[in-house]
């Protein structure tokens, strides 16, 4: 990988061959060492030679920035390419210009696609044959996936309340799911361990640097669209769990900027839940608080990150800032985007939609400006969550008297006032 510099600490600086499987610096307890994926941007300049005209059929446009050797066999699903929605309903109900980037139109159904078309690629390349990771459940389906695609064995390690829906998934997928008994957090150590143990593939995108570079596509999408609609957002918005996709997306979106594919970048916002909220907290200043993770939003219910350095960083140096939102604000946001522009996201993929509402009321967003607010997660991986947010269906008898005093109650319009 000519184009990979080296691997560097995010903590102290220290540097690692990035042709080996490393996954943090040894010279800090835990997993604090966090590794950032350095490169050669000369190097990368002279391998990029794709048109910006907003034809993007997967992330695999930008291998020219992606961290995998010359010629190597690609792992892929036709992940990324996803499109950028103008979205006038959405627009008129929140106050400001809006535009969806619906990212859970990923081949499983997730964002986190562009990350294992990565690990997997990794894995296969470094002679691995089995593959891992922690999950509340979407990582899981995703890398499952990828894996069966690959011929690896997969072995997933969730908490034991992740939604029925995600776990069905991977075990479609032929990957053995261990349902931990106990949290995310739990279940993330646990995989950890049995990494060191029997030397499996670690996709966990906090700890494993190359996974937080296939998330960054989703950053050089934005910027090349920007380029096509010839007007840079005012702010991209993202939820927040461990930290890597808003990193990953600030990395994408400046490094097209410095190499000066598009002119200016926006401001970055995080949104978290109330009851999932260290990212938040540490940027403001109050990482003391207790680590909890209750949040309906399954998918960013982290109460130990693992890339905060990484995730504050791109909030800083982008001029945003993050938000907490009520899980009730969550939900009421799941609904609104479904029934203003026909998007279901999951709850996690609906957040940034309520944390712009937040923002607005909050003075941090002006009416004025554009904002990006990206979809994660499709919304059939957490029906239930679905169903507290719109509540259940009506149950009627099977003759027109039924329906008429539905939507003619009185006995005229045949419109049902909502």
């Amino acid at each position: 990988m000519p184009h990979v510099r080296t691997l560097e600490c995010t903590l102290c600086g220290a540097e690692y061959d990035p042709e080996q499987v490393v996954y943090t610096c040894p010279e800090h307890e835990g997993v604090a060492g966090i590794l950032e994926v350095v490169y050669d941007y000369d190097e990368v300049r002279e391998r990029f030679d794709a048109d910006l005209d907003g034809a993007i059929r997967s992330q695999w446009k930008y291998e020219a920035f992606l961290p995998v050797d010359d010629g190597a066999e690609v792992v892929s699903l036709g992940e990324g390419g996803t499109d950028l929605f103008d979205a006038p309903n959405l627009s008129e109900a929140l106050g400001v210009d809006v535009l969806v980037k619906d990212d859970g139109r990923n081949p499983t159904g997730c964002f986190k696609d562009r990350a294992s078309s990565i690990a997997v690629t990794k894995a296969k390349h470094a002679g691995r044959e089995v593959v891992t990771c922690a999950s509340t459940g979407n990582a899981a389906a995703s890398l499952a996936g990828y894996s069966a695609r690959a011929g690896l064995d997969c072995r997933i390690f969730v908490p034991g309340d992740a939604p029925a829906g995600k776990l069905a998934q991977p075990l479609v997928y032929g990957a053995d799911v261990l349902a931990v008994e106990g949290s995310y957090d739990e279940a993330y150590d646990l995989s950890v361990e049995v990494t060191e143990n029997y030397g499996w593939y670690n996709r966990n995108a906090a700890i494993n640097p190359f996974q937080v570079e296939g998330k960054r596509t989703v950053g050089h999408e934005l910027a090349e669209q920007s380029v096509v609609r010839d007007e840079v957002p005012d702010w991209v918005v993202f939820s927040m769990g461990d930290g890597c996709t808003i990193a990953g997306a600030w990395k994408g979106f400046r490094e097209f900027h410095d190499l000066g594919y598009v002119e200016g970048t926006p401001k970055m916002l995080g949104v978290q839940s109330e009851g999932a909220s260290a990212i938040h907290d540490a940027f403001h200043g109050h990482d003391d608080a207790e680590a909890v993770a209750e949040t309906v939003a399954d998918s960013i219910a982290v109460g130990r990150p693992r890339n905060t350095v990484k995730a504050c960083r791109a909030l800083e140096e982008s001029g945003g800032t993050s938000v907490v939102v009520p899980d009730t604000e969550i939900l009421e946001a799941e609904a609104l985007l479904g029934r203003t522009e026909g998007i279901y996201a999951e709850p996690a993929g609906a957040a940034p939609v309520a944390g712009v509402r937040r923002a607005l009321a909050e003075g941090v967003i002006e009416p004025d400006e554009t904002v990006v607010v990206v979809t994660t997660g499709f919304g059939l991986k957490d029906t239930e969550s679905a169903k507290r947010a719109t509540g259940d269906v009506t149950s009627v008898a099977p003759d027109m008297g039924a329906v008429r005093s539905r939507y003619e109650p009185d006995g005229s319009t045949g419109t049902r006032v909502r």
